[in-house]
């Protein structure tokens, strides 16, 4: 990819900095975010329980994630290690999150699609921000500078509840999506699927195959 910029932005953000970024950017975060999963999004979604805090507290970033978060004996909260885990599961519940919620920036790993990002992010002015799933939750958890908060921790359990975070230059993510709902990921498979035929011209089709095992190589692309 060309023509890749490094971004600081500041949270909340406003939809006019949202608009300056582009597919591909590198993104560092400061201000406020907080962490949801599924089982947040059902218990405020699916069961009617809404939100736990006001905007103002957790603010308008929502991290997919599974945080190293602990309660030490003083009653005191530490988070260190956050990991991206992917954000397809979260589909069914983005349309009524993003109305609860007020977020304008998901993240996450693995990202979506550009049906989904144009079906309910855009009508929300919202975007997704990607990292790797494994290997940089140390490097991220650098970013953390306070647990400002804690929810539901005795009804999701740990790795399941709402940490509210403030964050300094937290990341590095990548713009997977932007304002009109335009994916990173589908720009460039489709780069890859247009010569995808001729990596493989001249070989040979496997000996062996598992039942129902496709010969067409744009099938392996996911």
């Amino acid at each position: 990819m060309s023509g890749m910029n490094t971004v600081e932005l500041k949270l909340p953000a406003a939809k006019e900095h949202l608009a300056r970024l582009k597919l591909g950017d590198v993104v560092y975060l400061t201000g406020r975010i907080f962490t949801a999963r599924e089982g947040v999004y059902k218990r405020a979604v699916e069961d009617g329980a809404g939100l736990p805090a006001s905007r103002e507290e957790m603010g308008s970033a929502n991290f997919h994630c599974s945080p190293a978060a602990a309660i030490e004996a003083d009653g005191s909260y530490t988070v260190g290690a956050v990991t991206a885990t992917a954000s397809f599961r979260f589909n069914k519940w983005l349309d009524g999150w993003l109305k609860i919620s007020g977020c304008n920036l998901i993240i996450g790993k693995g990202g979506m699609t550009s049906e989904i990002y144009k079906s309910k992010l855009v009508p929300n002015d919202a975007i997704y921000l990607t990292t790797v799933g494994y290997g940089t939750g140390a490097l991220l958890g650098r970013g953390i500078r306070k647990v400002v908060a804690a929810h539901w921790v005795k009804e999701l359990g740990l790795a399941q509840a709402i940490w509210v975070l403030d964050v300094e230059r937290f990341g590095p993510f990548l713009v997977e999506s932007d304002l009109e709902g335009n994916s990173l990921f589908e720009r460039e498979n489709a780069k890859i699927a247009a010569n995808i035929e001729k990596l493989y011209a001249g070989t040979k089709p496997p000996t062996l195959a598992r039942f129902g095992e496709t010969d067409d190589k744009t099938d392996e692309l996911i």
